[in-house]
């Protein structure tokens, strides 16, 4: 393996391709770009903004540019827009750099078909990819959390993305049982804007449903939102008035001011839309992720079964921060439910730990050439 610190040299890379959000990790750097997977190409087809850059142009893009993402529910959906998208990701992930074509492994939910697979290699090696690894989603996420993958234990995992959710029970570094539903963040993001355009007249962007999914979202009540903040108290003093200021400003969970366009009218309005409101918007996507769940457990062997129920199920990916969800989760199954430590970015962890250990790590990756690797079966 060359070395990662060489000028010029060559960098083996991990790659979380998200719906959302792509992460990239190199060796020896660790997690080097966050950025959303968005790209804004020009009407000539050349790209324009990549990344955090790209998504503020979503919705406010004139005729001529046209902000995409170019994978929908966990898969390629534009081939050419994936490549220029990586390519221009790799670059800011590593400035200044000449790549000598780096090995590359990719993250895939572990449902995808021999094309979807095929469309990622093939992105990845025109983006500048000497070789390509794919690893599973799921199987990086519990990596990532810390659970034992490669013992005869039976972990589970629940990884909640922007696409798709992916369901796996894991043992002895492979895929005892697993599900993967094309029912996300996304998902939830598309039931708030049909419920506030169906309940309230009202037409939002995706980017306005998911601020409204972070400030009051919840899949079960909490008691956070019958504590409604009260603003901070100032004092009489010059002193006082300047630690007020520094006080954070309370953050209601009961319900939150939505703008938009009146669909009657067709004039700008707000909106108050409460949290009670948004957990019925998102009743349908999250009933979806719990039976999901439950079907994983029904096809769970019982010596494993033994195994979760000790220890627990593992919540990763953005969809783990939705607030009630684990509590949620656990009065449905009757099983434990742990919130990973640092669940946005397992799946980039676990991916990390496959570059950073390649050699040992190999066995619990498929190479570019190979089918998918087989789930084990006991």
């Amino acid at each position: 393996m060359a070395s990662s610190t060489s000028s010029g040299g060559t960098y083996d890379i991990g790659i979380d391709l998200g719906t959302a959000n792509t992460l990239v990790y190199a060796r020896g750097k660790g997690v080097v770009l966050n950025e959303p997977s968005v790209v804004a190409v020009n009407a000539a087809g050349e790209v324009v903004a990549v990344g955090t850059e790209a998504k503020r142009t979503i919705g406010r893009t004139p005729s001529g540019i046209t902000a995409m993402r170019p994978l929908q529910e966990g898969v390629i959906a534009d081939f050419d827009a994936a490549e220029r998208m990586l390519r221009g990701l790799m670059k800011k992930a590593l400035p200044g750099r000449r790549f000598s074509r780096p090995r590359v492994v990719v993250c895939v939910p572990s449902g995808i078909t021999g094309v979807e697979r095929r469309a990622v290699i093939d992105s990845a090696k025109r983006a500048g990819a000497r070789e390509v690894q794919l690893i599973e989603e799921p199987m990086a996420a519990a990596i990532g959390a810390g659970l034992p993958v490669a013992e005869p234990v039976g972990c589970m995992v629940v990884d909640i993305g922007g696409g798709t959710t992916e369901v796996a029970v894991v043992s002895m570094g492979g895929l005892v049982t697993a599900q993967s539903v094309r029912v996300a963040g996304d998902a939830m993001d598309a039931a708030i804007t049909a419920y506030v355009k169906k309940k309230h007249a009202l037409a939002i962007g995706e980017r306005t449903a998911e601020d409204i999914k972070i400030a009051v979202g919840s899949a079960l009540w909490t008691p956070e939102e019958d504590a409604v903040p009260e603003p901070p108290a100032a004092g009489d003093g010059p002193d006082d008035a300047e630690e007020t200021a520094e006080l954070p400003v309370p953050v209601r969970r009961d319900a939150c001011t939505v703008r938009g366009r009146d669909q009657v009218n067709g004039l700008p309005r707000t909106q108050e839309i409460t949290a009670e409101e948004i957990r019925q918007a998102l009743a349908e996507p999250v009933d979806a992720i719990v039976q999901a769940v439950r079907r994983t457990l029904d096809a769970c062997p019982p010596e494993l079964s033994g195994d979760i129920i000790e220890h627990g199920i593992a919540l990763t990916g953005g969809g783990a921060l939705l607030r009630g969800l684990d509590r949620l989760l656990s009065e449905e199954t009757g099983v434990p439910v742990v919130i990973a430590e640092d669940p946005l970015h397992c799946v980039v962890a676990g991916t990390g730990k496959c570059v950073e250990e390649f050699a040992t790590m190999h066995g619990l990756m498929a190479d570019a050439r190979t089918q998918p690797r087989r789930t084990v079966r006991l």
